[in-house]
């Protein structure tokens, strides 16, 4: 009898060396800048190393770090640094996730010793870095093809094959059935830790390998030191159990697409929202975002699928549940889809959407009503008259922030019931005071909104 590929895998980890079951609690990483509350207020920064400068290199990107530093984001995600297979490349410089060696940087970007300096200046100006880790396959001139052909998936003919129903004729997949991947692979997540004092990882297509690996690779990882783990994955909440800390907002970023689009209203948003939100357990949280590296080179930027909402929908991913993200040029507003096997450089400029994204910070992290997983509040939505605007609130103990977002392109009113006073509370658009109480009338303008905050954001 012919077993599963899943099948193989459950019995591969459970010959693995048993899983300790101590919970995990993500309380600060080692390089937290002892700040305890460093995980709960972070917002998440992906860099693209290849198309952020000229040169696309380690050392040309670290001088962007105090401009970053000063925009006030916290983890740098590092879009895959490895070598890029030649073999079945596609385009001139390839894919970053077709890796050719798990323990090598890709010469494109410097050298193993420019890496390393980068990730200790980072680490010296209070950044956590993580890597983007393509465990799901490899490229086709992996050694391991050479070495180990057992460790991947054979078509009925039995070669290897590239993973199966994608296009990614560029990478063969690899076999979790195999005990002796699955020790490889943690081996080389564990070199990066090691040796390049790697604070976690951002794990490419994480649902497509087992579940049970990725449990098994964070206690043997953290064995070393606490790590922040990241599953590109939004539908397999298992991986939020003791393996990930948190997910991909696949969801908030549809909803906010079709609210965009005119195909949905907020009536439907906040009930497809609060059903989602249910999904998260104590402590595992979404990262939400309204654009990275794949939504900007193959589903179109942000402006494109957004327009003149951008603003908007910035504000309304920064306050809902989870932590936000920001990909490399959004602060500055790119507006072009970056070329993905080749080299297409972001163009840095004056753009007003920086101060935006500054103050976006500014308010979460001074907001533990904002704050991450079981950090922060729940979101509770007002009922209005008016199913054309985004209503809801978040309260922790004296920290409140009530958000009002006018989802359309034409002027709206509403009536919000404040059922009970929220207080005297700051205004996000231009710091004056305003007091919520029960029946109150407002008028917003296409894509319009505010913020109204129990501690006050600069109005810089």
């Amino acid at each position: 009898m012919k077993l599963s590929k899943k099948l193989m895998a459950l019995i591969a980890g459970l010959l693995v060396v048993a899983v300790s079951l101590t919970v995990i609690v993500v309380g600060g990483l080692t390089n937290n800048r002892n700040d305890p509350d460093f995980l709960a207020k972070a917002v998440i920064y992906e860099v693209n190393v290849r198309q952020y400068t000229q040169e696309g290199t380690f050392n040309a990107f670290s001088t962007h770090l105090p401009r970053l530093r000063e925009l006030g984001v916290d983890v740098l995600w590092f879009m895959p640094i490895h070598p890029i297979s030649e073999k079945n490349r596609k385009g001139p410089l390839g894919s970053y996730y077709a890796v050719a060696d798990y323990k090598a940087v890709n010469p494109e970007f410097g050298t193993e010793a420019d890496f390393k300096a980068l990730v200790s200046k980072a680490h010296s100006m209070g950044f956590t870095v993580i890597l983007d880790w393509v465990a799901n396959h490899t490229g086709w001139d992996h050694p391991w093809i050479e070495s180990n052909p057992e460790w991947y998936t054979k078509g009925s003919d039995g070669n290897i094959i590239h993973p199966a129903g994608t296009d990614w004729t560029d990478v063969a997949d690899l076999d979790y059935s195999n005990s002796e991947l699955r020790a490889a692979m943690i081996d080389a997540m564990d070199f990066w830790v090691k040796n390049y004092d790697i604070d976690g990882f951002r794990a490419d297509v994480a649902g497509e390998v087992p579940t049970d690996f990725w449990e098994t690779a964070r206690v043997e990882l953290e064995k070393t030191k606490k790590l922040f783990m990241l599953a590109e994955d939004g539908s397999n909440f298992l991986l939020l159990n003791s393996a990930f800390d948190a997910n991909y907002g696949w969801n908030l970023l549809t909803l906010m697409n079709s609210l965009a689009r005119g195909s949905s209203d907020a009536g439907s948003f906040r009930r497809n929202l609060k059903s989602q939100l249910l999904e998260y357990q104590p402590g595992g949280f979404p990262m939400n975002f309204i654009t990275n590296h794949d939504e900007n080179s193959w589903n179109g930027t942000e402006y494109e699928r957004m327009g003149e909402g951008v603003k908007a929908f910035s504000v309304l991913y920064f306050t809902v549940p989870g932590m936000p993200l920001i990909y490399s040029g959004q602060e500055v507003g790119l507006n072009k889809r970056l070329a993905f096997f080749e080299k297409d450089e972001i163009q840095w400029q004056e753009s007003e959407m920086t101060p935006l994204y500054s103050r976006l910070i500014e308010l979460k992290k001074k907001h533990p009503a904002l704050w991450n997983g079981s950090a922060g509040a729940g979101m509770d939505f007002f009922l209005t008259d008016n199913d054309k605007v985004v209503a809801f609130e978040r309260i922790r103990g004296d920290s409140k922030v009530v958000v009002l977002i006018n989802t359309t392109s034409s002027t709206q009113k509403l009536t919000v019931d404040f059922d009970q006073s929220r207080g005297e509370l700051f205004r996000f658009s231009d710091g004056t005071k305003t007091e919520l109480s029960g029946s109150m009338d407002f008028e917003f303008g296409p894509w319009e909104y505010e913020v109204f905050s129990s501690t006050e954001v600069s109005t810089r």
